[in-house]
């Protein structure tokens, strides 16, 4: 099946989505092996680990035991000897049986003078079993009561236990040390067996558990992997069983919850998609009409002044709709610029009044502007063209709704710290999850610049009207895309259905926070909240950037 686009740096092949230049998600280049491989072998080298720890442990308490053991057997047989030596009624026939006795056992017998001279040898001393011991080692042990591991003339470890009689000369036992060790060297074996079965033991529940903890993390692994090819029903896939590890459940409610948040923001992507086309098709319609009416002369010479004013108004409403998608999308995008400085918003507000003032006017609306006393300035760290655009955007929302006669308010005023809009407020939603009617308390995009102000208050713009207001549920949506249009479409003057969002989203690029409640004038009441900069520069001083006359943006 041939590739098809699927987006920057990926493509859909034969059904699969797959990442450019790598394979699918079954494996690919520098990854290793899987989780229950993984977790085997680990399991097995702890195993190993623990096997070579206990063995070396015990094979050194094992060769302690086995050298203490074969002293203390020597010992006893020498002093066996010995008593037969000083027994006058012992003959030289049961002394020779003795040492026989000995001799089968890989024990050598010597008779050593005082000076350490050997007398007499009963037995394998000397030959293939025990090398002869040095000069100087048998006049060290010539005359003592000792029983001691020493080493011979080629290097062998023998056990030797000297006991002296009663003429002065001295009786010397010696035996092989691996000879004495046998019994040791039976149990070593005995335990080598026993280690390497907890091995094989050990290795089996390892791949028992490596199993067992890999099934549900592929079954997470499939579920992600049709979230990717753009199935949302996972709920199948993340039915684990219970009684599994915390991390893994936790890591399927993650995916469940992504999958549901998925799937909302492509339904209201989808309803948005269909709101737009309804209103770009609406004005294209008329404009369609109105031109083949123009072009096939069906228009009379009187009425094609008229024509031209709609085809004219249907064209600003779809630039207006154009612009309001362009300004979405830039609010998107990571190189969206805002000019942060410290600006006075009562300047900013004040300017913005006296261009409204005569809209209007014109209207039959009464204008009330709000600000601080004696002129005393509300300095925000904030852009003061973006807030501009705010003002003019919210103030044209007002003015679409407001009948003859009946106020809209421009409000600036400083809050102290911790101080509450009162009201019902909305919350600009996060990405992904719907709107709540809980006061507006979600963090700005900006970074942690509202919080870092907290301490110096806050500043506020409010727009207020008179209109018809907003109900509880309305405020609770109020700046998500297309909410408020799609339930108003036809029963009050709407715009693109943009506008709030716009709004919303560019306080939140500044920093602020964007807040909806009922008015005192019965209309509804839209405020930008943000903080102010500590020490307010000169009052008469312009504001930084204020704008002469920004673009007036449509809202609702």
């Amino acid at each position: 099946m041939a590739d098809r686009p699927a987006g920057p740096g990926r493509r859909v092949t034969g059904g699969r989505l797959r990442r450019a230049g790598g394979l699918d998600r079954g494996g690919g280049p520098g990854r290793g092996g899987g989780l229950g491989r993984r977790t085997a072998l680990a399991t097995t080298a702890v195993a190993l680990l623990a096997v070579l720890v206990t063995g070396a442990v015990l094979l050194g308490q094992l060769g302690g035991v086995g050298d203490a053991q074969a002293r203390r057997a020597l010992g006893r047989q020498a002093d066996l000897v010995v008593a037969l030596y000083e027994q006058p009624a012992a003959t030289a026939e049961l002394r020779a049986s003795a040492a026989r006795v000995i001799g089968s056992q890989q024990v050598s017998l010597l008779v050593l003078e005082p000076g350490g001279t050997v007398r007499t040898t009963v037995g394998p001393f000397g030959g293939r079993w025990v090398p002869s011991l040095s000069p100087a080692t048998l006049r060290r042990l010539a005359g003592t009561h000792r029983t001691a591991i020493v080493r011979t003339t080629v290097g062998r470890r023998v056990v030797v236990a000297a006991r002296p009689l009663s003429d002065g000369a001295t009786v010397l036992l010696a035996q092989p040390a691996s000879q004495a060790q046998e019994v040791t060297s039976e149990v070593a074996r005995k335990l080598l067996v026993a280690c390497l079965v907890a091995l094989a033991a050990a290795t089996a529940v390892g791949l028992l558990l490596a199993r067992r903890l890999a099934r549900p993390l592929r079954a997470l692994a499939a579920a992600a992997g049709e979230l990717a090819d753009g199935g949302r029903d996972v709920d199948g896939a993340l039915a684990l069983p219970a009684g599994g590890p915390k991390e893994i459940a936790e890591v399927a409610d993650a995916l469940g919850g992504l999958a549901g948040a998925l799937a909302t923001s492509e339904h209201r992507q989808r309803e948005f998609l269909l709101s737009v086309s309804h209103e770009l098709r609406t004005p294209l319609t008329a404009v369609r009409g109105f031109a083949e009416a123009l072009a096939d002369g069906v228009t009379p010479a009187t009425g094609a002044a008229d024509a031209g004013r709609v085809i004219l108004d249907e064209a600003l409403r779809l630039d207006r709709l154009v612009q309001d998608l362009l300004d979405l999308a830039r609010l998107d995008a990571d190189d969206f610029h805002v000019d942060l400085a410290p600006v006075d918003v009562a300047r900013v507000v004040a300017d913005a009044a006296d261009v409204w003032r005569r809209r209007c006017a014109a209207e039959g609306v009464d204008l009330r502007v709000e600000l601080p006393p004696d002129g005393r300035p509300v300095v925000a760290v904030t852009d003061a063209a973006r807030l501009r655009q705010i003002v003019d955007g919210l103030a044209e929302n007002a003015l679409r709704v407001v009948p003859a006669g009946a106020p809209i308010v421009l409000a600036v005023r400083a809050e102290p710290p911790a101080h509450r809009l009162g009201g019902h407020a909305g919350r600009l939603p996060a990405a992904g999850k719907p709107a709540t009617s809980e006061p507006a308390t979600a963090e700005p995009a900006a970074g942690d610049a509202f919080a870092s102000g907290a301490d110096a208050g806050v500043a506020v713009v409010e727009v207020r009207d008179g209109g018809p207001g907003l109900t509880g549920d309305d405020l609770a949506v109020a700046f998500e895309r297309s909410a408020l249009y799609e339930r108003y479409r036809g029963l009050r003057p709407v715009s693109t259905g943009l506008g709030l969002a716009l709004v919303a989203r560019l306080a939140a690029r500044l920093g602020a926070l964007a807040e909806a409640r009922t008015a005192p004038e019965g209309g509804a009441a839209f405020a930008v909240r943000m903080p102010l900069v500590g020490a307010p520069p000169d009052a008469g001083a312009p504001s930084a950037g204020a704008p002469a006359a920004p673009r007036i943006g449509s809202v609702g």
